[in-house]
C-alpha cells in the first residue's frame, strides 16, 4: 500500500485514551481505541480520495482527447501508405497529397496519477532473451550442429567480405551498414545490448552479427534462400577430402534439417517468429551466424535481397549503405519509398508515414529526426563517425 503520512498518532488516539481512563474495562478499551483510530484515519484519507479522483479525472479527460486524435492520425498514416502501394502497383505517379504532412500528436496534458491506495503489486516478471550460449545449445541439441567458429575475427571480416562482393555489394555500403548496426565495434559473435563487457549488461534481443540479424529473419532467410547456401557448402565439399569432408557433409546435413523446419510453417513473419522465440529448434537455427562458412552468405544475402527488390521497383542508382540502411529500419517497402523520393519531398514529408505507431515511438532516431532528409543525415552522420572506429577500419581492409 502506498504510504499516506498523518499527524502523531497520540493526536488521535487522545480522545479514546481519555474515554478508558474513565474506567472502561481493558477489552473494551481495545475496542474502541481500535474504533476510534480508523474512524480518525478513514476521516483523514477522505482528502486524499478526494484529491487523487480529482487528478485522476483530469487525467483521464486530457488523455482521451489525445488518443482520439492520435488515433485519427495514425488511422491516416496506414491508409495513405495503402493508397501509395496500390498507386505504384498501377504504374501511377506518387505525389505530396499522398502522404500525411503534420507530425504525429504528442501527449502534453497532465501526468496519470498514482493511486495512493492501491496494493502492492509484485514485479513484473521480465522475458530473458536468449543469448549466444542458449543458441549453441540448442543446435547442438536438436541438430546435432556446432558451428564452425574462425580462427580469430579478421577470419569472419574476410569472408564476409569475400561474399558480400559476391553478391554484388561493394565495400562502402557493407562497411556502413556494419558501422551503423555495430558502432563499427563488433565482432562477428556481436549480440544486441552485449557489444561491450559490462557488468550487468543484458541481452535487449536476439540480433546477432555484423548486421544485427533478428532470429526471425535467420529463420526467414534459411527457409527462402536454404538451398543456395547449400549450393555454396557442397562446392566446398568437393574439394576437399578425408576429415575435412566428412566434417562439411555432416554440416551439410544439419544445416538441410534447419531449412526443413523452417520451411515447415507458413511463409509469413508471425510464424517465423513463433518459431524462433518459442521453440528450442527455432532457437538452435540463430547459431549458423556464428559459422565462417553459413553466417556471412546468410548476413550478406539480407543486403542483396533490399538490393534486388530496390531494382525490382525500378530503382536503378547506386544505393548508399544510410539507403540501404533505411530499408533494414522501415522495412523493404517502406525503405525503397523513402529512397526513391524526390529529395524536396524529402525535406517535408514526416518519418512517420513509414512506420507503425509503436514502431515509431519505441525508435528515437525516428522520430527525432521528424522528416525523411532528417532521418537519412543522421545515418549518414552516425555512419561516418562509427566508419573510423576499429572493427570498421578491419572490414574495410577484408576487401
Amino acid at each position: 500500500m502506498a504510504r499516506v503520512t498523518f499527524p502523531d498518532h497520540r493526536t488521535f488516539l487522545r480522545p479514546c485514551l481519555r474515554f478508558a481512563a474513565r474506567g472502561a474495562v481493558v477489552g473494551l478499551l481495545a475496542l474502541n481505541v481500535t474504533a476510534c483510530a480508523e474512524t480518525t484515519l478513514g476521516q483523514a484519507a477522505a482528502p486524499v480520495d478526494s484529491d487523487y479522483q480529482a487528478r485522476l479525472a483530469r487525467y483521464e479527460q486530457a488523455h482521451r482527447a489525445y488518443e482520439t486524435q492520435a488515433d485519427a492520425y495514425w488511422d491516416t498514416i496506414t491508409e495513405k501508405r495503402k493508397l501509395r502501394h496500390e498507386k505504384r502497383r498501377n504504374g501511377q505517379q506518387v505525389t505530396l497529397a499522398d502522404y500525411v504532412l503534420a507530425q504525429p500528436p504528442v501527449y502534453s496534458g497532465p501526468p496519470r496519477p498514482k493511486n495512493p491506495f492501491a496494493p502492492l503489486s509484485p514485479p513484473k516478471e521480465r522475458r530473458e532473451i536468449p543469448v549466444v550460449s542458449d543458441f549453441l545449445q540448442a543446435a547442438r541439441e536438436e541438430y546435432g550442429f556446432v558451428p564452425d567458429r574462425p580462427r580469430d575475427e579478421f577470419e569472419f571480416k574476410r569472408a564476409y567480405a569475400a561474399a558480400a562482393q559476391a553478391a554484388g555489394l561493394d565495400k562502402q555500403q557493407v562497411v556502413g551498414i556494419y558501422a551503423f548496426e555495430t558502432g563499427g565495434h563488433g565482432e562477428y559473435d556481436t549480440q544486441a545490448g552485449l557489444l561491450f563487457d559490462r557488468p550487468g549488461a543484458r541481452a535487449i534481443s536476439p540480433a546477432l552479427g555484423y548486421n544485427q540479424l533478428l532470429s526471425t529473419l535467420t529463420i526467414s532467410l534459411l527457409a527462402e534462400h536454404g538451398n543456395q547456401i547449400l549450393a555454396v557448402l557442397r562446392e566446398k565439399a568437393g574439394q576437399l577430402s578425408g576429415e575435412q569432408r566428412r566434417h562439411m557433409t555432416h554440416k551439410i546435413v544439419a544445416l538441410r534439417r534447419m531449412i526443413a523446419v523452417a520451411r515447415s510453417v507458413p511463409h509469413r513473419w508471425s510464424a517465423y517468429e513463433q518459431l524462433a522465440k518459442h521453440t528450442a529448434k527455432g532457437m538452435g537455427m540463430h547459431a549458423v551466424l556464428l559459422d565462417v562458412d553459413i553466417g556471412p552468405l546468410l548476413q550478406v544475402q539480407n543486403l542483396a535481397n533490399s538490393l534486388r527488390f530496390a531494382r525490382a521497383k525500378g530503382y536503378t542508382g547506386r544505393m548508399s549503405a544510410a539507403e540501404l540502411e533505411l530499408m533494414n529500419l522501415a522495412g523493404a517497402g517502406n525503405g525503397i519509398d523513402m529512397v526513391m523520393m524526390p529529395g524536396w519531398m524529402r525535406d517535408r514529408v514526416p518519418t512517420a508515414n513509414f512506420f507503425v505507431r509503436a514502431g515509431y515511438w519505441r525508435n528515437p532516431v525516428v522520430h527525432r529526426a521528424k522528416v525523411v532528409s532528417g532521418l537519412i543525415a543522421e545515418i549518414q552522420e552516425h555512419i561516418a563517425r562509427a566508419e573510423q572506429n576499429e572493427g570498421a577500419r578491419a572490414l574495410a581492409s577484408a576487401f
